[in-house]
């Protein structure tokens, strides 16, 4: 991208208070040559390898996930954003994020590729000194050992630094002893490399260590049973006084927190990417279905209520796909101007994605809301079959449920995008507070009743600016009136985070639709249209019925009325024909038989 882009590029947090050109994002149909190859050798390993054995991977057969993710070690997959001296292909995080989004469909393999590729490989990638990552790097990228990542415990799920697992220097200096039980540890059962977060003695932080599953003193129990992913290896793991060589000592010590935290960032984004995938597959096994079902002598894919579940579906995918992918640019763009700046490519990648962790804890709560939401409505669309265990449909929604677990509950999530816009704030890197006066000054004054332009985008554009006020507005009388205490009201922080949400969703798919009007003509996107439309109106009741719960939580008198109206005001549409248009995009995929954009 141009330098002068680069300048002029959002920081993490600043789509609340800053316009986007259309030109200055990254869209889906930007993909080069190479980058759509990678993806295609993705989804030929999904249909080649994991399909056919979709039963015995749920009965987790010996030795079979293992093996799976060795022969997607010798296509590179293992490797893909680590660097070739280390045996990686190393490609750009971008790059990263499509593979990640075409194994989205490959239901437990996905889970374990992730577990391994990712808070598997990358604490030590990203935080080993030289000797660790020439040891252990390498052979994590071809398959040959597989790796876990061991942080949650038993009392300890989302405050981890809580955990009471210890480590204790030997007498003579050479080894810790670590002492402690971890549980729903990824890849446990096969795992040859275990990242490990401990205390060492009385530590108030956690330290991380690698060991390895030859150690004397790992123990794992049974796998646990569970409601999807069945075919993830998940146990507990023990350890009881196992010698850890002080060299297997990561990063510093005190430090393990800042490992979690940043591993975290980069689990959430590439979890969106996985979910994106998985919902254009079960859209596909919808439609497909509903164009073969046949009542009352024609497919069900020609009544309302089907298509309005399709389209509904597809819209809600589309403005994932479109959100996932801006951020991933920024934090690419980022990456590489840290590098240029002679930072180290490691450093780089980190600090880039940590600069984008609100945009990544939004999109990981967004984006595992809406597979949930595709996954449910395809097993309607289905009927009995939906639950019958023959249908990749009712596998696809058990296996659905975790990600609004995974990689902290989306209800932390949303309270950890409030938390970090406003520590941003406080800091100095992003200013909140001045705008969000500017709002409460506007309140007071005559509403702008001059005619809307000619132009959709321009009109959208200002609607994107009242749902940015609106944000605004709420986020900034809940610090004024709250202050201290806002930290505790968790309802309001949730509602805010909805609104940002919605807010950054609704951005992305008007940016990425402008782009491709630019690029293709208003008449060659209908389609595209529709779907900007439609989410548009979604957003404005979203955020709406949000700001107005969230304003009646704290607000009062005049100020509360006065405010009230400014939500109505912030979050106005004109009308439209909602139905007509869920039809439009409902009959793409119909004639397509598939997710087709």
């Amino acid at each position: 991208m141009s330098t002068e882009t680069k300048e002029k590029a959002l920081m993490g947090g600043e789509f609340l208070i800053r316009d986007v050109r259309a030109k200055d994002v990254f869209i889906p149909e930007e993909w080069n040559e190479e980058q759509v190859m990678m993806k295609q050798t993705c989804l030929d390993f999904v249909n080649q390898e994991i399909v056919p054995l979709l039963e015995r991977i749920e009965k987790q057969e010996e030795g079979l996930m293992p093996s799976l993710l060795e022969k997607a070690g010798e296509l590179g997959m293992l490797g893909i954003s680590i660097p070739e001296e280390l045996g990686g292909m190393g490609m750009d995080f971008k790059t990263s994020m499509l593979c990640t989004e075409a194994l989205g469909e490959a239901h437990s393999f996905s889970v374990a590729y992730g577990a391994h590729t990712g808070i598997g490989t990358l604490p030590i990638l990203y935080y080993g000194n030289e000797e660790q990552k020439a040891k252990y790097i390498p052979k994590l990228a071809s398959g040959e050992w597989k790796a876990c990542y061991c942080l949650t415990e038993p009392s300890s799920g989302s405050d981890a630094n809580s955990g009471k697992t210890k480590a204790t220097l030997s007498e003579d200096g050479k080894h810790y002893i670590i002492n402690g039980q971890k549980m729903w540890i990824t890849n446990a059962g096969f795992a040859d490399v275990f990242t490990v977060f401990a205390k060492i003695d009385d530590d108030e932080n956690l330290s991380a260590f690698i060991l390895t599953k030859e150690m004397e003193g790992i123990t794992l129990n049974a796998e646990e049973k569970k409601m999807g992913i069945k075919g993830s290896s998940t146990r507990q793991v023990f350890f009881n006084n196992v010698k850890v060589p002080v060299e297997n000592l990561l990063y510093e010590r005190g430090k393990g927190f800042k490992i979690a935290v940043n591993i975290l960032n980069i689990g959430r984004i590439k979890l969106a990417g996985g979910v994106m995938g998985g919902s254009k597959g079960v859209i596909t096994y919808a439609v497909t279905y509903a164009n073969e079902r046949e009542q009352f002598g024609r497919p069900i894919s020609k009544y309302g209520a089907i298509r309005n579940k399709l389209a509904q579906m597809a819209i809600k995918t589309y403005v994932v796909e479109s959100a996932t992918y801006r951020a991933t640019q920024n934090i690419e763009d980022e990456i590489n101007h840290l590098v240029e700046g002679g930072m180290d490519k490691g450093a780089a990648t980190l600090k880039g994605i940590a600069s984008y962790a609100p945009e990544c804890a939004m999109l990981k709560v967004f984006g595992s809301e809406v597979l949930d939401y595709v996954a449910d409505e395809a097993v309607q669309i289905y009927g009995g079959m939906g639950y019958s265990a023959e249908t990749r449909v009712e596998m696809s929604y058990r296996d659905s449920r975790i990600n609004r677990i995974f990689e902290g509950t989306n209800e932390i999530n949303r309270m950890l995008t409030v938390d970090m816009l406003l520590k941003k704030a406080m800091k100095g890197e992003l200013d909140l507070m001045g705008p969000a006066m500017k709002v409460a000054n506007e309140l007071m004054g005559i509403p702008d009743f001059s005619a809307p332009s000619d132009n959709e985008f321009e009109r959208m554009r200002e609607v994107i600016g009242r749902f940015k006020k609106a944000v605004l507005m709420v986020a900034g009388a809940a610090a004024q009136k709250l202050a201290m205490s806002l930290a505790k009201e968790q309802e309001v922080l949730m509602n805010i985070a909805d609104m940002a949400i919605q807010l950054y969703a609704a951005e992305s798919v008007v940016l990425r639709v402008e782009k491709l009007a630019e690029m293709k003509g208003l008449d060659a996107i209908k389609v595209e249209l529709e779907i900007m439309r439609s989410f548009m109106f979604e957003a404005s009741e979203t955020i709406n019925k949000s700001g107005r719960e969230a304003l009646m939580s704290f607000g009062e008198g005049d100020e509360l009325r006065m405010m009230m109206l400014g939500m109505k005001r912030f979050t106005k549409m004109e009308p439209f024909n909602i139905k007509e248009s869920r039809r439009v995009v409902a009959q793409a995929i119909i004639d397509a038989n598939k997710y087709c954009f």
